[in-house]
């Protein structure tokens, strides 16, 4: 669906943003629930029903404050600790490289500031009009590797499409299906008849116009990626990722197929240890979709690199599992990317955090236009995290 758009009005962003420092960063783990355990995927076990959410708050000199999910340690608050916001925030760059460990908490501490949605922020950053109302494209990634006690295809095939439906009742309208079952967790061949049973039952339960992903998480050969492809045409893959790990001549031998056998079906990789060429191979067209994981690169530098993709027309699909704020956070970047393919949506609640305005309808998620995130942190559970597995750094302890 096209975003509409409007003009964003820029306000004056020198007078208190030059005036406020980096007083104190608190870090605090939150813990959610899956509404079901996720199971296998082709390169590991259960995954389980919880989710980690790590958290970092920065506070300013006047109080304002923002939050977002943080891998850094405690250690990396000396560098920006004391400095000026407009020194580790700027309007026209993001987040500057000493602090880009705190990225989301920075935005979104920008937006409360400034009074905007990130993605109005996101937008001004690239010269492009924000969106009136901002819906983007998502998917279920939750079809993992349940059915393995399953006795036969047949059963397993009717377990994964039942848990498509139960996507489908959520509002989900887009579905990314776990493939690879030959890799590790049963014999080659049967595992591949499965999981081409498994595709079909999928797109049987969710009718001809559902967009349908597979990932293998690099558990196929380049020839078993081509059977299921073959064997599945009338499903109309729409991507196949991590099909095997990164290799240009493969990847080009791939692409070749799937055009000389009239498919549609993209190639899409960049979750996890992802081959330093990877950008350059989606330059040269081996790759459709990139995939780099959100918090990884954050918001700042996903911005980049997805209007860099977009002179390419390259997808970006930026990769989110485990950490349930990736369902909100990574929407925002639709604003500023324009061949912004999907947000890769992990079902999960977790107690302390609330995401009012946000709700997925007919495959879309509806994102809030309330300042920053648009996330509430509930303060005591929030404090209960910092004290029993986090830590405050502030100007008055260093």
């Amino acid at each position: 669906m096209p975003l509409r758009r409007c003009t964003v009005r820029q306000p004056s962003a020198g007078s208190f943003m030059s005036k406020t420092i980096v007083s104190k960063i608190e870090w605090g783990a939150l813990t959610g629930q899956r509404p079901r355990r996720a199971g296998r995927n082709a390169r590991l076990g259960e995954h389980g029903q919880t989710v980690r959410v790590p958290l970092a708050r920065i506070t300013l000199s006047d109080g304002t404050s923002g939050f977002g999910p943080c891998r850094a340690m405690p250690a990396h608050a000396s560098e920006i600790i004391g400095l000026p916001f407009d020194t580790v925030f700027r309007t026209q760059a993001g987040v500057a490289a000493v602090a880009r460990d705190f990225d989301y908490a920075l935005w979104d501490l920008c937006g409360h500031l400034r009074q905007q949605p990130v993605y109005a922020l996101a937008a001004a950053m690239y010269n492009k009009p924000a969106p009136v109302s901002l819906r983007v494209p998502c998917y279920d990634t939750s079809l993992y590797f349940d059915d393995l006690d399953c006795a036969n295809d047949e059963e397993a095939s009717k377990l994964i499409a039942d848990e498509a439906q139960q996507g489908w009742a959520r509002g989900q309208r887009a579905f990314k299906i776990k493939v690879g079952r030959g890799a590790r967790h049963m014999p080659i061949e049967a595992g591949m008849r499965r999981d081409i049973a498994v595709i079909r039952a999928v797109r049987a339960a969710t009718g001809a116009e559902s967009p349908i992903m597979i990932d293998a998480n690099n558990g196929y050969t380049l020839n078993i990626a081509k059977q299921v492809l073959h064997e599945t045409a009338d499903c109309k893959v729409f991507w196949i990722e991590e099909a095997l790990h990164e290799d240009s001549v493969l990847y080009e031998d791939l692409r070749d197929w799937i055009k000389a056998n009239g498919l549609s079906t993209l190639i899409a990789d960049g979750e996890g240890d992802a081959s330093a060429r990877l950008v350059d191979w989606a330059r040269e067209g081996l790759v459709q979709v990139l995939q780099y994981d959100y918090l990884d690169r954050g918001i700042t530098e996903w911005l980049a690199l997805g209007n860099q993709l977009d002179q390419w027309h390259v997808w970006s699909a930026p990769h989110h599992y485990g950490g349930h704020l990736g369902n909100y956070l990574s929407g925002h970047f639709a604003a500023a990317i324009r061949e912004f393919a999907f947000v890769e949506w992990d079902e999960a609640s977790t107690p302390g955090i609330q995401s009012p305005g946000y709700t997925v309808i007919d495959g879309q998620v509806h994102i809030p236009d309330s300042p920053g995130f648009a996330l509430h942190l509930d303060e005591a559970a929030f404090q209960r995290a910092v004290h029993d597995n986090g830590r405050v750094v502030s100007s008055q302890s260093n």
